[in-house]
Parts: structure tokens; sequence; C-alpha cells
């Protein structure tokens, strides 16, 4: 055997390694969002795969790409900075004709409005969000609180430290966006006098001489989901 075929057979055999290495990186990570079945951050990945994120991230990406081509019945979806693993919309059906059917959270026309108030201004606090209504919303938001929609993300660190309410992980599945970014937008006459209306509660509560930059204090888990079963819309 020459010098030149060796050489080519050495290199084929490095090639063949790498592919293995990197899919076997690709298989933690699939291994991982399976046996996680709530989303996963890159922290956790990366700690996973011991590699950098950089490199953590390479991986997720060829995973995504891979399960994109194959079109099984599960895809991997990015959630704000996270990733999760779940069943194909087109393939819910077939999947409930064998399966019990998960209650729904019912939203009735109250709790909906209350909903978009805290996604479009959130953190934000009851007294802002019942400004807004007109109306007392306690139970509203308890039940998006029941729902996992919305948790206790603070606290103004103000006389009476009125909790601030924001949206959670499962808020963005449900409604099928992948961060608060890609909610629609607000007609700006409306943003306006939404607006005006907090801004008004914020001067009535902490008086003409609020601090913008008022310090919020929190005791809560970042994103404020639990781990439990996704909500499919």
């Amino acid at each position: 055997m020459g010098l030149e075929e060796t050489q080519q057979e050495l290199m084929e055999e490095i090639d063949r390694e790498y592919a293995e290495e990197l899919r076997k990186e690709e298989n933690t990570v699939e291994a991982l969002l399976f046996t996680m079945g709530g989303s996963v951050s890159m922290e956790e990945i990366s700690r996973a795969l011991d590699l950098s994120k950089d490199a953590s991230q390479q991986a997720v990406e060829r995973l995504l790409k891979r399960y994109e081509d194959m079109k099984t019945g599960l895809e991997i979806v990015k959630v704000q900075d996270k990733y999760q693993m779940r069943t194909r919309k087109e393939y819910f059906e077939p999947l409930i004709r064998v399966a019990k059917h998960p209650d729904k959270p019912v939203l009735t026309d109250v709790v909906m409005e209350t909903l978009s108030i805290i996604a479009y201004k959130q953190p934000v606090t009851k007294a802002e969000i019942e400004k807004i209504r007109g109306v007392k919303s306690d139970h509203a938001v308890n039940k998006l609180i029941e729902f996992n929609l919305v948790y206790e993300v603070g606290r103004l660190n103000q006389p009476g430290r009125p909790a601030l309410f924001a949206t959670t992980e499962d808020f963005l599945r449900r409604f099928g966006v992948s961060s608060l970014d890609d909610l629609p937008s607000l007609n700006p006459d409306v943003a306006e006098e939404i607006k005006e209306q907090v801004d008004e509660e914020v001067l009535d509560v902490m008086g003409p001489e609020k601090n913008d930059n008022q310090e919020i204090t929190s005791d809560e888990p970042e994103n404020g989901e639990n781990d439990g079963t996704d909500i499919a819309d």
C-alpha cells in the first residue's frame, strides 16, 4: 500500500471518528430533552455535554436540522432561550383517540382581557390592571396563576410592596410563540391609552416624584414555570 493510500485511509478514519463524536453530542441533547420533558436551558445542555456554550449551541442546531429533515412525529422548538421536545401539532388528533384528552384552561373574555394586559405591560401590578379594566381583577389574576399562564415575578420596593405579574413559558407554548417579541403589535392608539392609564395609576400610588428606575425585588424562579405537562392548543 502506497503512502498516499495510507494517508487517505487515515483521513477517512479521522472523519468517521469526528462524525461519530458529533452524532454522540446530538444524541445526548436528544436524550436530555426527552428525559426532562419541559424546556431546557443552554446552560443545562452545556453541562450535560461538558462543552462550551458555543459548541453546545452547534450540537443543538445540528439536532434541530436533523429533526426537521426527518419529519418525525416529534419536533424540537425554541421557547425564549430554551429548547423543548414535543409532539408535532398535526399528530394531536390521532393521539387524542387513544389517550385521555387533558383538560385545557377555559379562558373567558374577562380572563383573556386580563391576560392581554399582563402580556403587553409586564411586569404589572394588580392595581395597574384594574386601572385599565376599570373593575376588580382578583378572580381573573388568580385564575391565570392557577392555569400557570402568569406568575408573581417580584414585588415593587414601595409601601405595601405590591406584587408584579408576568407571563410564563406555558403562556408562550399555549399561544404558539417563541418569545414575547413575537406577540402581535398593539394598535398604537390602544398602546398609548394603556400607557397613560398605567402612568396615572403609578402617580396615584407613588406620588409625582416617582423613580422611573424603581427597584423590583424577587424571590421567585426566573422563568416562573413548573415542569408539568405542556398546555397544547
